[in-house]
């Protein structure tokens, strides 16, 4: 069974710009699958397929083994963990909420219109 080593973020992201890719690995989570099952649904030839294969497998995404004479490709969901720490990192921030930030605008600009002074759009030293 060959594993690829601990993949780079630029590799993971790399593999999962791709569609098709996607799809394999969508294809996957049901189950081990052998080349040719995976190439079936695609309009393209196994020699394709096979690249995409290595790619994915070069980000360690799949692995892939031999049983037999059929190769199968498995799903190795671990290897996705740095990437989806990264992604997570970015939900640290509180979500802005619009709404209510427009609320806030429309009452300042009310409150602003009815008094005596036009809305300061730059505060006077």
């Amino acid at each position: 069974m060959t594993t690829a080593p601990t993949a780079s973020l630029d590799a993971i992201f790399a593999a999962l710009a791709d569609p098709t890719r996607r799809a394999i690995l969508t294809m996957l989570l049901e189950d081990d699958m052998a080349v040719t099952d995976v190439a079936e649904p695609f309009q393209m030839s196994l020699t394709a397929i096979s690249k995409h294969l290595t790619i994915l497998a070069d980000a360690g995404l799949i692995s892939q083994e031999k049983r037999g004479r059929v190769k199968w490709c498995k799903l190795e969901p671990l290897s996705m963990e740095g990437a989806i720490t990264w992604i997570q990192s970015f939900g640290q921030f509180e979500p802005l909420d619009l709404d209510a930030f427009e609320r806030f605008l429309e009452v300042e600009l009310r409150d602003d219109l009815e008094g005596d002074e036009p809305p300061a759009l730059h505060p006077q030293p």
